[in-house]
């Protein structure tokens, strides 16, 4: 009912949702009416890339499940429905019947078998019940009993059936006399209905012409199906030229007996006409210059071309069934093809550049065109791909780039490319509202060399002077020589003065180390660097390497063998990042860090559960220094990886010092920073410290944020299910303030998710803020996850938690951060906890 009662516009955006949720959520989804009492289906819509196979086992088992349900009473679904392979909701009238119903199942293109299906997640059975309830809402608002067809019975005399149609239609009985014909033959053959019933062919028509007709009615007779008797090309009344089907087909009475046969003659001048048009695309294909394939929607290639055997090396046997990654060159990362196919499925088509590899291993450009093939449905068919060979190309613009933008001694950008290159960056950051950097470098004394050693010496310590500028800055960096001894670098998107100096120091220990000449002499050199900010400094190229180069004269002015700022106060904060980060590399030769506990509690009983450990830094000069000032510098600086396994081992070696004691807790968190897990021999350094310390794993828990994912979130998911396997607990910490991804969420072997402060800061006030709470609680629990609130400071917002079903929180209400000394209280004997438990 709801398809006959929904305009195709409706059908075609329920279409559309349907496939939106099936490839978010790996579902498969079928939507039938339900037309009769005895349960026959009717299909809405379904996802896309479902088979005819897949379909009919859903509506299979959703037989099977109605029947089972009590049909005219029921309220409530089946019980085991949320346990069976394939999920059914069913949808009810007022009176109580049942009138659609939507059937889900986990999609899994790696199993042997199609009918087999997987158990839904309790996160595709929420989304399932959505839809569900989304389809419920639609069927309210339509009068679907109103718009049901009604049984009217209309009787159609055959004469003015056949009348109707624009075909020759004809019927003879078994002795070979017309019985019938329509206007169309009357006309075509310019003989009325009374000169043609009851004639012969023989009657009719010449002998030879009679003999043919009679001769395709013994076809269609021992054939006993319809067959096609001729096929040809003729005149017809306006004097067009036309093409003629004659189709027969044998007659039969209910008792099975011949009873005569009927004839049909069409026009298929469009048939032919698509025939050769099919035949002259077929040519164009073949004999295209470009590469062409055609895959399926599960890009399996189907079709090529000529042009692509000749460019790939492959024949088409060898292609036939296999995906076109067999071509891929390995230079484009995963993150290239997910924006690819995110633009094809969006926009129906991408265009760009490819490097892909022939048969014999040769990797080679190509332009490519890939287009999306759409039904009359908008469901995707297949996928064409037309792509052309640009190797001669790339070379010649090589070649005329070399020339025209490179120096021709370091091969750098020179000064032309720099200052487009430069142009270009400034209206990016002018949109995005973003900040760069110019650096200006000049060679002390440079002349010096030049003057002694000689111009050929000088040029070769140039070279060495750019591959290890190259090294040390980032790939996002740009670096070119302008003329002679100077140098220009730019830092695009840049955070602050902090990420600016910590480049410059790079920079600065290219010359820590000696440049040895041929003669074994080696050479020491210092250089000075000029530093201008956009928008502050200049707001074009011109006005921004002028002011850098200002910075940089001012630094020769203070001694060279130094840096400046374009701006005094920018200089000034430089100088106090300097001043910080040495005095970070001084705490850590002087094990100047400690560690504080935060208690963590039980919410229904208030019950110590464990603690946060937290790293703390007093300078003797500098003071109490916050972890938001020098742990972000730490990351930056490439220190974080030394401090965070000093936290560690800490922590741990106090956790082992309360158990001697005989004191109860259940586990200690540490912090683990993105940069930390990114390392590959992480998950080694928790095993060895926890060797080293003799922690039991069950005591230590890891906390991790959102962003630790948005750096390879598969070797990322891989070493934290090696953790979880030790028997280490995981948390995200933060959640919902970075990168949040259910489909990884979900993937992730976590044991908690802890709620950021600044959600629990304005509860229960805060709408806004109570609400994200509730959801982040409602879906740790969904997925069997403990849920932690740090920053409670009130009793209401402590209320709030417990009554929503928070497990654990932290916070000033019931401890600050304390030393190891001051936490007896929290600290309870393992004799009580044992008599408690």
């Amino acid at each position: 009912m709801f398809k006959e009662a929904s305009s195709q516009s409706a059908l075609r955006e329920w279409q559309q949702e349907v496939n939106d949720i099936s490839a978010e959520f790996r579902l498969t989804i079928t939507i039938n009416d339900i037309i009769t009492a005895d349960h026959r289906f009717q299909e809405v819509c379904f996802s896309q890339g479902c088979s005819e196979r897949i379909r009919q086992q859903h509506q299979m088992s959703l037989l099977q499940y109605i029947n089972a349900a009590t049909f005219e009473h029921a309220s409530t679904l089946p019980q085991e429905n949320s346990k069976a392979d394939v999920y059914h909701q069913l949808v009810r009238d007022q009176a109580g019947h049942i009138v659609m119903a939507l059937s889900f199942s986990a999609v899994n293109h790696d199993l042997d078998k199609p009918e087999m299906f997987q158990a839904l997640t309790a996160v595709q059975i929420r989304i399932a019940d959505m839809l569900s309830s989304a389809v419920r809402a639609s069927l309210t608002s339509m009068d679907l009993h109103n718009k049901q067809p009604e049984n009217v019975i209309h009787s159609v005399d055959v004469q003015a059936f056949i009348n109707a149609f624009d075909e020759h239609i004809w019927i003879k009985n078994t002795d070979g006399i017309y019985i019938g014909c329509n206007k169309s033959v009357e006309r075509a053959w310019r003989k009325s209905a009374d000169q043609i019933v009851g004639k012969s062919d023989f009657d009719l028509f010449d002998p030879r012409t009679a003999t043919l007709f009679i001769e395709g009615d013994k076809l269609a007779i021992d054939t006993g199906a319809a067959v096609v008797v001729s096929e040809c090309e003729e005149v017809d009344l306006n004097s067009n030229k036309v093409w003629l089907e004659t189709i027969k087909a044998p007659v039969y009475d209910p008792q099975g007996q011949l009873t005569g046969v009927i004839g049909m003659t069409r026009n298929i001048a469009k048939h032919k006409e698509a025939q050769e048009q099919l035949m002259l695309a077929a040519n164009v294909f073949q004999n295209a210059v470009e590469g062409v394939v055609i895959t399926d929607t599960y890009g399996n290639i189907t079709e090529i071309n000529q042009a692509f055997t000749d460019i790939t090396g492959y024949s088409r046997e060898e292609v036939l069934g296999q995906n076109p990654r067999i071509l891929s060159s390995g230079r484009h990362p995963k993150s290239f093809f997910e924006r690819l196919w995110n633009t094809l499925l969006v926009q129906g088509k991408w265009h760009g550049e490819i490097w892909n590899r022939r048969k014999h291993g040769a990797i080679f450009p190509q332009a490519i065109t890939i287009s999306a093939v759409f039904d009359k449905q908008n469901i995707i068919q297949y996928y064409v791909a037309v792509f052309a060979d640009i190797s001669a190309q790339k070379q010649n613009e090589e070649k005329l780039k070399n020339l025209a933008y490179f120096d021709p001694l370091t091969q750098l950008p020179n000064r032309m490319q720099f200052m487009s290159l430069l142009e270009q960056e400034l209206i990016h950051s002018n949109r995005a509202k973003k900040q760069l950097a110019i650096l200006f470098l000049d060679i002390d004394f440079f002349k010096h060399i030049n003057d002694s050693l000689g111009h050929v010496i000088g040029d070769e310590i140039l070279v060495e002077l750019a591959k290890r500028l190259s090294y040390a800055l980032s790939d996002f960096d740009v670096l070119a020589r302008l003329s002679g001894d100077e140098f220009v670098v730019m830092l695009p998107s840049i955070m602050g003065t902090d990420s600016v100096t910590s480049s410059v120091d790079r920079i600065r220990s290219v010359f820590e180390r000696p440049f040895i000449l041929d003669n074994a002499q080696s050479v020491r050199l210092t250089a000075s660097i000029g530093v201008a900010i956009y928008p502050s400094d200049g707001d074009d190229h011109d006005s921004l390497l002028r002011n850098a180069d200002a910075a940089m004269h001012r630094a020769k002015l203070d001694g060279r063998n130094n840096y400046a700022f374009y701006t005094e106060s920018m200089t000034k904060q430089a100088v106090a990042q300097l001043k910080l980060q040495t005095a970070l590399h001084q705490a850590i030769a002087n094990d100047d860090f400690y560690l504080v506990y935060q208690p963590k509690l039980k919410l229904d009983d208030l019950t110590p559960y464990g603690f946060e450990a937290l790293i703390r830094w007093h300078d003797p000069i500098l003071g109490d220094i916050s972890p938001g000032e020098f742990i972000p510098l730490a990351e930056k600086i490439g220190l974080i990886w030394g401090i965070g396994l000093w936290v560690l081992k800490t922590a741990c070696l106090q956790g082992v010092e309360w158990l001697t004691q005989g004191k109860y807790f259940d586990r200690i968190s540490v912090n683990v920073a993105s940069l930390q897990i990114q390392r590959s021999d992480f998950v080694e350094q928790v095993r060895l410290i926890l060797l080293e310390t003799g922690l039991p794993a069950k005591h230590l828990e890891l906390e991790v944020t959102e962003s630790c994912m948005m750096h390879d979130p598969d070797a990322i998911i891989r070493d934290l299910k090696l953790l979880g396997a030790m028997g280490i607990a995981l948390s995200i910490d933060d959640f919902g303030t970075g990168y949040s991804s259910l489909n990884y969420l979900k993937k992730l072997p976590i044991d908690k998710l802890k709620i950021d402060q600044s959600f629990v800061r304005d509860i229960p006030h805060d709408s806004n803020n109570t609400a994200i709470a509730k959801a982040v609680i409602a879906l740790g629990h969904a997925l069997n996850l403990q849920i932690i609130a740090e920053g409670v400071e009130t009793q209401a917002q402590a209320d709030f938690l417990r009554v929503n079903g928070c497990d654990l929180a932290q916070g000033y209400l019931y401890s600050k951060p304390r030393l190891p000394e001051a936490l007896a209280d929290f600290l309870p004997p393992v004799a009580s906890m044992k008599s408690k438990k």
